[in-house]
């Protein structure tokens, strides 16, 4: 028998407190379902699906109640108190749901909304994480380059980009050339499909198409420009680094954005500045 899962179980013995179940009416190993959780008329020999889990003192009990999280699974939960060594979440059954600080990817608060994975501690209990969440993600979604999606950000990977779940489910990412500064855990965004990669996982963005996006670029180099009094200190042949520091863009959408304003001639570009006309 496992905690986390659902088990179809027997039940092999009524006493005052319950009922016990186990896999047979030989089976070894027996778990409580107790009095209150009991369905009217039951007997033994019947069989019932319940979860397991740990109560108050660690011990293994049956429920025939629904948590909204099973191992292995994903889910938003409520953060319904936060303690010392960590927080409990509102998971649907008696005991709340611990989650370690350890496996936070956030600090949270009473009342937030978290998304977490179910996984068993080295001590045998079960817990939240909000960083065990990409190995969990599927990779055979429904979608293609151009499909309109909706997403939750649930990790940072500044050397990659920003992990999002699509749909809470499916595995996605926006490449670190996009400025996605002003997100945060948790943020529900939509974005576009850009390319699904050979493992099934997506690319997005935010961004809109080319022609629109360019629009939207050239008028935040335009704004960039302006701050500088009129003269940008570098150029489109400056470094990616440089680009993406002061404009939170690719080096590509900015020579494009440049580009557009080069030719409604809002600009010229001298060796090492740009300056507005």
């Amino acid at each position: 028998m496992r905690i986390g899962e659902y088990e179809t179980l027997t039940i092999i013995k009524k006493v005052d407190f319950g009922v016990y179940l186990a896999e047979g009416m030989d089976a070894q190993e027996k778990v409580l379902l107790p009095k209150a959780q009991v369905p009217p008329n039951a007997a033994p020999g019947d069989q019932l699906e319940v979860f397991l889990y740990r109560d108050s003192e660690d011990r293994m009990i049956a429920t025939c109640m629904r948590p909204k999280l099973t191992l292995g699974g994903l889910a938003v939960l409520t953060v319904s108190q936060i303690g010392k060594i960590g927080a409990f979440l509102d998971w649907g059954l008696e005991k709340d749901l611990f989650l370690p600080y350890k496996e936070m990817s956030r600090r949270v608060k009473e009342g937030d909304e978290v998304f977490v994975t179910l996984y068993v501690d080295k001590s045998g209990r079960l817990c939240a994480s909000m960083r065990r969440i990409y190995e969990r993600l599927s990779t055979d979604s429904p979608y293609k380059k151009g499909d309109a999606v909706r997403g939750r950000i649930y990790e940072f990977g500044h050397d990659f980009g920003t992990f999002v779940a699509v749909d809470d489910c499916y595995s996605a990412m926006i490449p670190r050339s996009e400025d996605t500064s002003d997100l945060k855990i948790g943020d529900l965004i939509e974005a576009r499909v850009t390319a699904v990669k050979e493992d099934g996982k997506l690319d997005i963005t935010r961004r809109e198409n080319k022609e629109a996006q360019m629009d939207v670029d050239a008028e935040k180099v335009l704004q960039v420009i302006r701050e500088y009094g009129g003269v940008l200190p570098f150029n489109d042949k400056a470094s990616p680094e440089i680009i993406m520091r002061e404009l939170q863009m690719s080096k590509a959408a900015f020579k494009r954005a440049v580009g557009r304003l080069y030719k409604a001639r809002a600009i010229e570009i001298t060796e090492k500045s740009i300056r507005l006309l």
